[in-house]
């Protein structure tokens, strides 16, 4: 041991990224779950595969289904508070803002293309849109893709940038370089 608490050692004391990522993951669930199910109505959990809601015991099903889904968001949004808590009572650390923000983007952008690639094109489970005609239901499918890599990405760069500012030492407070 090298003589300092465990709270103490560097990489017990960095962000801690994988709260951000499950918190996301949860709030990109809840989004696609509480928007695109319930708000706008354009599919539910397995509207493509077999259970058109065109009928109440077909939407019934789904409901149960989207219920399903929405608990499995629940819980990664309880993993990542239940992490972020964990490392928050340790000693603290000055974190950028950006970490957080960036970490929670890149969990949307994983669940968009990991959702989007699993249960609209591999599964067929359903579309992003079902409301439309079915030959633009690809177009949305792909849309989705998109957003999911561009959120991805910003979150990585924001992520990348705040780990930057939080490696960098602090500044006096009359120093002109202090943001």
């Amino acid at each position: 041991m090298d003589g300092q608490h465990p709270d103490q050692h560097p990489a017990k004391r960095n962000f801690p990224v994988a709260a951000g990522i499950f918190f996301g993951l949860g709030l990109g669930g809840f989004f696609d779950g509480i928007v695109l199910h319930q708000i706008l109505q354009w599919h539910h959990m397995l509207s493509s595969a077999g259970y058109p809601p065109d009928n109440l015991d077909n939407l019934r099903f789904n409901i149960v289904w989207d219920g399903i889904f929405h608990a499995s968001t629940y819980i990664f949004t309880a993993v990542g508070l239940a992490l972020l808590w964990r490392s928050g009572r340790r000693q603290h650390i000055r974190w950028s803002g950006k970490l957080l923000p960036g970490s929670i983007l890149m969990g949307f952008g994983i669940f968009n293309l990991v959702e989007g690639v699993i249960d609209h094109h591999l599964l067929g489970l359903h579309h992003v849109n079902e409301t439309v005609p079915i030959d633009q239901w690809l177009y949305w499918d792909l849309g989705f893709l998109a957003w999911g890599a561009a959120m991805l990405v910003g979150g990585w760069w924001l992520l990348r940038e705040g780990q930057a500012e939080t490696s960098a030492p602090l500044h006096d407070a009359n120093s002109p370089a202090k943001r």
